[in-house]
């Protein structure tokens, strides 16, 4: 029987990709359409519908996006210490559940409640299927890539559909059929798990009290390519009732959550408190350690600090972009193609992380074989680099636009698959770098700053977008066009430097790395 399944005939499986990574494929395409739909409409709805201004409505998307980003460490750690994997999955899946149902109910009048819900349950759900992905897997097996390859394009694939057919929906027919959408595919999503988790085995069940657990967590900076897993021991406190703590705590949290968003400011406050609590508190334990240790927390700082600044331009797809797109961009692509702008600016990405992801590995792989291959450093900085020329393409979509002020969505298009080659660059810069760079007690710790360190860069790119709405709030289209590029064009400047700033830096900071690569 398929329950009966032990840990060692799951990782026995034959041929290429055992039975289970497809179960766990779907359901989590599925999820991603969910989040990437949901994702795609909150910056334009805020405008259109909320009649919200746009720089308020930037902050308020940079704020969700950065409780994201918080819930899924959070969510990571109650998976492992006492819910499992399953249930906290199975759980994550009904607040998403229930958040798209509330949203299409009233979108209008739930708003903020049925984001929230969204909120928490994406941080349940998020990192624990790509765990269950590893744990398919024996450590050394060389299928392991492949494996995850297939599972990073259901997640790309999903972003794909989800990111333009949600917001088509919403700007053409009923935004209530639109969150309606996001929710039934959420709930496929979740019964495609119920109904093959027991072909799973012991796969992601509650761990016993006092057992070592092993805290695997494989996002890379955006959780839609593959990274090295970042591997933490720890011990599961687990107790019966502690689930039901889980749950209740999760419910009495939503309520923050709604007003956090709701009101900014008191997003401002967590994050003027949090992150400089946070390192000052990483300073006071490296003065524990030896110069050695404490040169590899100082890169692990550097790598921090960076991907902030990275995430804070980056994230413009989802805030800034989004109004550039449905206001500034013509629909012909290729002058034959008739696509929805905002569309285009949800599933662009996807999509040529599909085309390209590939061919990227095999160049590593090339330059590797050839001893040629950039460091992790220098791949960050190329990164950057790559980030700037698609925000210096964004720029010239000015000098292509007719006098209504109305841009071409070609050059659009051509900025997206830039800043995806700059994404791809990015793909090794994971928890697994924080983890090999940390002591042993401080891991823990360290991958959590990472995941406020992509929270912060959430709650940045509100801000810039914010900044760049409130130059032309009441301006005319072919004005709008003039402010948001010449925000484009400095934002491009900043990645130009940061990313040549890396560069120059990566000696020192491989210097301080150590034996880390």
């Amino acid at each position: 029987m398929a329950e009966n399944l032990t840990l060692e005939q799951i990782q026995n499986f034959k041929g290429k990709y055992p039975k289970q990574l497809w179960y766990l494929f779907f359901s989590e395409m599925w999820e991603r359409f969910c989040f990437y739909g949901m994702r795609g409409m909150l910056t334009y709805f805020m405008v259109t519908q909320l009649m919200m201004k746009d720089g308020d409505a930037n902050l308020q998307y940079g704020a969700t996006q950065a409780f994201v980003y918080a819930f899924t460490f959070i969510g990571g750690l109650f998976a492992d210490k006492i819910l499992g994997f399953r249930k906290s999955l199975f759980w994550g899946g009904i607040l998403m559940i229930v958040g798209s149902a509330i949203l299409s109910y009233d979108p209008h009048q739930f708003f903020f409640l049925g984001i929230s819900f969204t909120v928490v349950g994406t941080g349940f759900f998020k990192p624990n299927i790509s765990t269950m992905v590893g744990s398919l897997y024996k450590g050394n097996d060389p299928r392991r890539d492949a494996g995850f390859s297939l599972f990073y394009a259901g997640i790309n694939i999903g972003g794909l559909l989800g990111g333009y057919a949600c917001i088509y929906l919403g700007k053409t027919y009923s935004w209530h059929l639109a969150f309606g959408l996001a929710g039934i595919v959420m709930t496929i999503s979740l019964l495609t798990f119920i109904f093959t988790k027991k072909s799973l085995g012991p796969i992601g069940l509650s761990p016993f009290k006092d057992e070592e657990v092993t805290l695997i967590l494989p996002d890379g900076l955006d959780g839609k390519l593959p990274a090295e897993p970042a591997v933490v021991k720890t011990k599961a406190i687990n107790r019966k009732w502690y689930d039901y703590a889980v749950y209740a705590g999760s419910l009495a949290i939503i309520p923050v959550i709604m007003t956090m968003v709701a009101k900014t400011q008191y997003t401002d406050w967590f994050m003027y408190i949090i992150g400089p609590a946070t390192l000052v508190y990483i300073i006071y334990e490296m003065s524990k350690y030896g110069w050695a240790e404490r040169k590899k927390l100082i890169a692990a700082i550097i790598f921090i600090l960076f991907s902030i600044v990275f995430w804070g331009i980056y994230e413009q797809s989802g805030g800034s972009m989004a109004l550039f797109a449905a206001r500034n961009l013509d629909d012909k692509l290729l002058g034959v193609i008739t696509l929805d702008p905002n569309g285009v600016n949800n599933s662009a990405n996807s999509f040529f992380v599909i085309i390209f992801a590939f061919i990227f590995s095999l160049v590593w792989i090339g330059l590797a074989k050839k001893k040629i291959e950039p460091n992790t450093v220098v791949k960050f900085g190329l990164g950057f680099l790559f980030l700037a020329g698609g925000f210096f393409i964004l720029y010239s979509t000015r000098f292509f636009a007719n006098a209504q002020g109305i841009a071409s969505l070609d050059a659009f298009t051509l900025s997206y698959l830039v800043i995806t080659f700059g994404e791809l660059c990015l793909s090794p810069i994971g928890l697994s770098i924080m983890t090999k760079l940390s002591p042993v007690k401080l891991q823990g710790v360290m991958m959590g700053m990472w995941f406020l360190a992509s929270a912060y860069g959430q709650y940045v790119a509100g801000i810039l977008g914010a900044n760049m709405a409130k130059g032309g709030e009441n301006d005319t289209t072919a004005q709008k066009l003039i402010t948001f590029t010449e925000g484009y064009k400095q934002l491009a400047i900043y990645a130009l430097i940061a990313g040549i700033l890396l560069i120059i830096l990566s000696p020192l900071v491989k210097k301080l790395m150590g034996d880390v690569k």
